[in-house]
Order: C-alpha cells, then structure tokens, then sequence
C-alpha cells in the first residue's frame, strides 16, 4: 500500500511503540496510518471498535489492502471461535454486549475515533478499558473537542496510568461554582507539557496545514448503505413515508424523489454526514438542494452554522468561528463565494447542473487557499447519484431527459 510521506514519517516515528494514538485531522488518513501500524504489530487478532457508519468502509479497507486477514463484521452473530490471522469489526454500541471479548487475549485494539471513550463512566469506555489488549491504536481527529478533560481514559490505554484526580490537579483549572454547588472547568494549565508527555506514550498530533505532501485537490467518495424506502420507490414510483406520499408520477418527479430519498430520506447517510463532522473540529462546507435536506441537517448539526440559501444569506458564523458549518445551497451559493477559510466540503447531495458542480468546489480551492482540499462525497449504495456524479464528472448536466433515458 502506497502512502504519503507524511505518513510514512508518523509510522516511523511512532516504530518503537506497541500503543500509539494518531490525532491526525481529518482527511491526513488516519485509516491507513493505522492498518498499517496494526498490520506491523503483527498479532494474531485484531479488534476494530468504530462507529456504525464506518464499519462497512473498514470492512472493505482491509479487504481491499490487506487479504492476508480474514475480515469479521462481528454483529448478531456469536463466534465460538475467532480465528487466527484474522480482523474483528464492531461498533461502540454493541462491544460492551459483547462479554466473550473479554476473553480474546494476544490481540491489538485499535479504536477509531477514540473521542468515543471521553466518558470513563460510561459501559462503553469501562468494558474497552478493560479488555486484555497487547496492543493499542487510537485514531481521532478530535481527541478532546478542545476539552482536555475528557483524555484521561485515552491515556490509561495508551500506558500512562495517571490518576485521575492528579491529571486534573496538573492539567485542568477548576473553580467552586456556589449556584450548582460543584467544581466547574475553567480553563487548562501546563498544555504543553501534556503534549510532551502525551508524545512520550506514542501520541502524534498532526494538523493539516503541516502537511505539504497532499495534493492540492483530494475527493473522497463513500459508499452509504441504502434503504429499502429507496428499492420500493424505485420499484414502483410510489411510497409513503411519515404519512406522506411519494409519487413519481413523471419522469421529473421520481429523478427528485430519488435524489431525496438517497439523501434526506436516508438516514445512514445523516449518520455519515454527522460522524464525518464529529471527526474534525475545522470548518466545514456542506452543499444541498432541498429546503427538506437544510432543515434535517440544522436539526442534527450541534456546532455554529451559517446558511446561504433562497431565504438566508448568512456567513457570521463562517467568518468568526473556527469550527462553523456552512450549510449552501446550490443555485445560491455555488458560485461567486470567497470560503478559502474552509478547505473541506461535503456534498450531502449532489447538483444535477454541471457548472454549479465545478463552481462549488471553487469555495475553497482559491487564491489565498494554502491548505490542500478535501471533497467528501457520501453517495448511497446502488442509487440515482451514482450516475449523477459520473454524468457531471464529463461536465454535462444530468437532465431529466438524460434520466428519462436511463430508465427505458
């Protein structure tokens, strides 16, 4: 597998360690920084503890690069026996109803977006902390959210066995709040040394602007699980989802109850979209089409958000928050912004036109633009946009007539 030299670098650096947690931002490939790591480990068992979404991307990952292992999505099934050489794939939901893990010994745990453990409390982070790991990867672009706090069940993993009241004796300023009767956070001391120490324990931080090696333009496409609202109404050109109708009784009409039911009538993709948020606390672009498509997104996004659509047209959280969400929509917006502050964009639907196409991925990549570019295209599996994106790859627009079509 060919990677960066960045990533050789982080890979080299971190040779030594047997635990090691790469807080790599997002679109740095942390996925292969870490597969790699675990596949130099070396052990005969491997457990991938991931969120529900990035289980199928993990899964075809090691398929894909790595055939040498046998690759267990290891959900409703019980397994009496895990073999050798082999890679189990679970999310942070179920490994704590897994109680025959804790019985796997000889194995490397590798923990993908290890943010997930920031409650030590919580029955997900007790049973990881205990499982009986020789080996130990975390990956997060997020490790704290800013809140230094909440590492305190990453360090006991990674080896550093600090209590937890002497971590926050050292790290944290707590003062007595008299109105809630409780210590409340307000502020950190001794960062730096944190991170000096943190380093010493296998940790790399690694931010994008670091990196000079990536290409200026880098687009990722996801495959999204579909659903069977989306198999029904391309079936038949009708369904009714939450007392209301679909009715794809034109060749206009069902192209747009497609494209919506491959985007806000999937809730795998919302699921995606919002892991791929938790994933980064930079800014992010999100285009769209549909008023529908905005409000579901508003509702699941818990960062500031600025909107430029037919009714919006508001970039104060842009301009003054580092980890804003700008949520635009095409036809007002895909052309003629400066948002070089941004160097990531997720298309949670994609344009049937090809010139706001190509014009959307100009926000960001302009003059002024320092930092390489990611494009996130989460595309649900088997779905109109497929197509779309091949179609608007060529520079042409996807046309109902085009989609007419396609279907005969």
């Amino acid at each position: 597998m060919k990677l960066f030299p960045h990533q050789e670098k982080v890979l080299d650096d971190t040779y030594p360690f047997n635990r090691v947690a790469y807080y790599l931002d997002m679109g740095l490939g942390k996925t292969y920084v870490g597969s790699e790591k675990m596949w130099e480990l070396n052990t005969p068992y491997n457990l991938v503890i991931c969120q529900k979404s990035k289980i199928a991307d993990w899964k075809e990952h090691f398929e894909d690069h790595y055939p040498e292992y046998q690759v267990i999505v290891f959900d409703k099934q019980s397994i009496e026996r895990v073999p050798e050489d082999s890679v189990l794939i679970i999310n942070y939901d179920k490994v704590w109803r897994r109680p025959e893990l804790e019985k796997l010994k000889n194995f490397t745990l590798m923990l993908d977006e290890s943010s997930m453990i920031k409650n030590e409390k919580s029955n997900r982070s007790k049973f990881i902390l205990n499982l009986a790991a020789e080996n130990v990867i975390l990956l997060s672009g997020t490790p704290t959210g800013g809140k230094y706090e909440e590492l305190w069940s990453q360090l006991h993993l990674l080896g550093w066995k600090i209590k937890k009241e002497l971590f926050m004796n050292q790290f944290v300023v707590q003062e007595w709040d008299d109105l809630n009767q409780q210590l409340k956070i307000t502020g950190y001391k001794n960062v730096d040394r944190l991170k000096r120490k943190l380093r010493k324990y296998g940790a790399v931080f690694m931010k994008t602007d670091e990196v000079f090696d990536l290409p200026l333009m880098n687009e990722q496409v996801i495959k999204v699980a579909s659903t069977k609202h989306y198999t029904d109404f391309a079936k038949d050109h009708i369904i009714k989802i939450d007392n209301e109708l679909l009715l794809g009784d034109t060749a206009a009409s069902k192209k747009m109850y497609l494209r919506q039911l491959a985007s806000v009538y999937n809730p795998n993709k919302m699921q995606y979209v919002k892991d791929l948020i938790d994933s980064t606390n930079d800014r992010i672009i999100i285009f769209y089409n549909f008023k529908k498509e905005y409000a579901a997104l508003v509702d699941v996004i818990e960062r500031p958000i600025s909107s430029i659509n037919g009714d919006i047209k508001d970039l104060t959280a842009y301009e003054q928050q580092d980890n804003s969400i700008t949520l635009i929509q095409y036809q007002a917006g895909a052309m003629g912004l400066n948002l070089q502050k941004a160097n990531k964009i997720i298309y949670f639907s994609l344009t049937d036109k090809s010139e706001l196409f190509e014009q959307s991925k100009k926000r960001i990549n302009r003059i002024g633009q320092e930092r390489p570019c990611f494009y996130y295209f989460p595309l649900t599996k088997g779905s109109i946009e497929w197509r779309m994106k091949e179609v608007l790859e060529q520079r042409k627009d996807y046309t109902d007539e085009l989609f007419e079509e396609e279907e005969l």
